[in-house]
């Protein structure tokens, strides 16, 4: 990367904004060299935002943005994958919470993770589907390629499958896609099969798979559909694998893999699937970090099962790209009242998130006293030093124009009160498998 593929990307991104273009990327700059900024209307004190705070407001309900043409600047963009010659790809859906928020259309009920004991762990809001590519190394080096929100009419996991479908023929390498439990669906299983990528997902522990199906036996009756039954629950049930691997991991610690190959569930009887069970003896075997492990490899049978499963750590790299969003890029401060303002604000995230990663080095890391200089640079230590780049690279957007003062309402006008809008409750199903 160097200065000028950099100012390429940044004028690629501009030319994305339909409307406010000049407001929106002021929002951008500021947003990813201002470290200060503790709330959104501070990002408007920022030097590179040259406008009044007004306009910031103005610009997220007006605005607009050619998503379709942001998710291939995105791709374009994208580095060659450094090891193994595929992309690791990571794809989880986050809350945005808005429980009082009375006047937000098609907010849901959103089930609250990370909290401790309590009566309720539900809030309401909004939930976003992000898709990412994963750094070799557990960190929040991810670099987004794609961000929705998950409408009250549809699933997270439909969602993710659109998502698929659109960035897959666009990416200039193979690709596995990680998963977690929240994805572990036969629809999404048979659907995603037929894209080209590999597909490494966590199990339930209640989940059934079932073997080849025996040779005729010469009896009566219609022959069996499927064979023994392999469930992960029941040790019973495990019988001879295919595979088993004793190792250990990328630092050190001792890992045993088993698999089990061709086996399949009773909706899609066609789809020929790897079951996987990793064990680390070093676990805690808490519910956050299990001494066993189940996963399901839905891809070329041939691959390297092992290699596979250990690559699946990366996916806690996403988890780390969240906290950064959230916690320093302010994704969930803004109280932005609609649904459609708050995806353009998400848009703008993933802009300056992205942008951060791919100048990450033409930048000099700011470290605190306190910060390790041992360890490999973070997003916001090099957030710090955006500034000297920023002056080096110039803006795309226009200077504001004067406009005298707004003459206000005509008289007379009346201001309605702001239409209220209900929780919904209701969670969409997928579409029903037929059975094979």
């Amino acid at each position: 990367m160097d200065c000028s593929t950099l100012n390429r990307f940044r004028h690629d991104v501009y030319d994305c904004f339909l409307r406010s273009a000049d407001t929106l990327w002021n929002s951008v700059d500021a947003l990813m060299s201002t470290t200060e900024a503790t709330s959104f209307p501070e990002i408007s004190q920022s030097l590179w935002f040259e406008r009044k705070w007004p306009s910031l407001y103005k610009a997220f309900e007006k605005g607009r943005i050619d998503e379709k043409r942001l998710r291939r600047t995105f791709v374009s963009y994208l580095k060659p994958p450094e090891a193994l010659h595929w992309y690791w790809i990571g794809i989880d859906a986050s809350s945005i919470a808005r429980a009082e928020a009375v006047t937000s259309a098609d907010r849901t009920a959103q089930q609250v993770h990370n909290l401790p004991e309590c009566k309720k762990a539900v809030t309401f809001g909004w939930q976003f589907s992000t898709v990412v590519v994963l750094p070799p190394t557990p960190s929040s080096w991810t670099y987004i390629l794609d961000q929705q929100r998950v409408h009250s009419q549809t699933t997270a996991l439909e969602v993710a499958y659109a998502q698929l479908a659109c960035l897959v023929p666009q990416l200039p390498a193979p690709a596995i896609v990680l998963l977690d439990r929240g994805y572990d669906a036969t629809w999404l299983w048979c659907r995603c099969s037929s894209l080209g990528v590999g597909i490494l997902g966590r199990l339930k522990s209640n989940r059934c798979f079932y073997r080849v199906v025996p040779p005729p036996t010469g009896k009566r009756g219609a022959p069996r559909k499927d064979g023994a039954k392999l469930q992960p629950k029941d040790r019973s049930t495990h019988g001879q694998p295919d595979g088993v691997w004793s190792g250990t991991d990328a630092k050190g610690r001792r890992v045993e893999v088993t698999f089990w190959k061709k086996v399949h569930v009773k909706q899609a009887r066609w789809l020929d699937v790897t079951l996987i069970r990793v064990v680390r003896p070093h676990a805690s075997n808490k519910e956050r970090d299990p001494r066993t492990s189940w996963f399901v490899w839905i891809g070329n049978q041939d691959a390297d099962v092992v290699q596979i499963a250990l690559g699946y750590v990366l996916r806690f790299g996403q988890e780390h790209g969240y906290r950064f969003d959230k916690q320093a890029l302010l994704w969930e401060k803004p109280r932005l009242r609609t649904p459609q303002q708050f995806e353009r604000w998400s848009h703008l995230v993933a802009i300056a998130h992205n942008h951060l990663v791919l100048a990450r080095s033409l930048v000099e890391p700011q470290l605190r006293p306190w910060e390790s200089t041992q360890r490999q640079p973070t997003p916001q230590q090099v957030r710090r030093g955006m500034d000297k780049l920023l002056a080096c690279l110039g803006t795309p957007a226009r200077p504001p124009q004067p406009r005298g003062k707004s003459k206000g309402r005509e008289k007379g006008a009346t201001v309605k009160k702001a239409e209220r809008f209900a929780i919904i409750r209701k969670t969409p199903k997928l579409p029903q498998l037929v059975p094979s």
